[in-house]
């Protein structure tokens, strides 16, 4: 009786299953919602949304700049006829609208 030197089965069902469970793992650390593609995606987010913000802190610093000097201690008159034209209409009597 002559034996073969091949592998039994149980030694190749673990290879498979070894085999398997890499390529899972492989997989969820590439496509996964852990996984790279994701981590370049929520940096992308995380740059736009640092633009947004300092957009909106610059509007925010105008829009109290505008406050302020809008306010009692403070006042701009060429502001406040400024805005008193575009928000009420209002005009003086030696001008002419032209529309």
């Amino acid at each position: 009786m002559t034996r073969t030197n091949r592998p039994s089965f149980g030694a190749l069902i673990f290879f498979a299953v070894a085999f398997a469970l890499s390529a899972y793992f492989t997989f969820a650390a590439v496509q996964g919602d852990f996984g790279l593609f994701r981590r370049v995606e929520i940096a992308a987010e995380a740059d736009l949304l640092r633009g947004d913000l300092e957009r909106l802190n610059a509007q925010a610093a105008e829009m109290e700049n505008l406050t302020r000097r809008l306010s009692d201690d403070y006042l701009d008159l060429d502001l406040l006829d400024q805005q008193a034209r575009s928000v009420l209409g209002l005009l003086r009597t030696d001008e002419i609208v032209i529309r």
